[in-house]
């Protein structure tokens, strides 16, 4: 039985749709106090609506932004807990077809964007006596690849190498860090590609099925317990197995 997380804080960075969304909901159903932030102040405000949440306008990627959104959260909730770094863009475009401008922008909101906002809350984080970082990373770039998405690969990466070396920091300040590298998962727009898209997505996982954001959240819900507070600085991968197969025949063979 894990402690419960009833009344404390937890912010969200790109909380208002797809995995963020999900995560922060599975966060107030657990009694969470729950702030979210996005760029979309029309979107951000019927997703804080719909989840019980407060929802602030900030993007990751400016310090000025971070530092006020936590700020707004202590001010609005009394302190910070829990910190959910997830905010990021996945642009699809080929290396041969990619700009410097392209580069720039993804690594502004998934790399420096989680950084800047990892600094933002260490001090509320430690004064909270039990401070939990959770970065939303990915499967692709630190164990699989995709074409089109070398640059979203290279930041999801870079997640993990800046978390490795921010454990050590955060320790002292009795912070956890940890990762989530979701594989699949069901967010908004899927329908759009077609059944035969989805179904061809549900072959190549062990379970045939895509993951729900709140199979995201769940995780990230355990790395902010106080159970899990001897564990920093690793990842956990929620992916249905997706990349355990040797290929398509590995598949068949099941």
């Amino acid at each position: 039985m894990f402690t419960p997380l009833t009344g404390r804080t937890v912010l969200v960075t790109g909380g208002t749709k797809g995995i963020g969304k999900g995560i922060a909901g599975v966060f107030a159903r657990a009694g969470a106090n729950v702030a979210i932030c996005g760029r979309d102040r029309e979107k951000g405000e019927a997703a804080a609506q719909e989840l019980g949440a407060r929802y602030l306008i900030a993007d990751v990627a400016k310090a000025e932004d971070c530092e006020r959104m936590v700020a707004e959260t202590v001010a609005e909730f009394g302190g910070l807990d829990i910190l959910c770094a997830n905010a990021g863009v996945f642009p699809d475009v080929k290396l041969a077809d990619m700009s410097e401008q392209d580069i720039d922008a993804i690594f502004a909101t998934n790399v420096k964007g989680t950084m800047l906002t990892v600094k933002a809350g260490l001090d509320a984080l430690e004064a909270s006596g039990h401070g939990r970082v959770i970065v939303t990373s990915s499967i692709t770039g630190p164990i699989t690849g995709f074409p089109g998405w070398s640059h979203y690969g290279a930041t999801k990466a870079a997640q993990l190498g800046f978390l490795r070396t921010a454990a050590i920091e955060l320790a002292a300040r009795n912070i956890t860090i940890n990762a989530v590298m979701p594989g699949n998962i069901v967010t908004e727009g899927l329908d759009e590609l077609g059944p035969e898209y989805r179904a061809t997505m549900e072959s190549m996982i062990p379970q045939r099925r895509l993951g729900k954001v709140e199979d995201i959240g769940n995780a990230a819900l355990f790395l902010a317990t106080d159970e899990a507070g001897y564990i920093t600085g690793q990842t956990i991968v929620v992916d249905g197995g997706q990349v355990l197969p040797e290929g398509v025949m590995a598949m068949d063979a099941q």
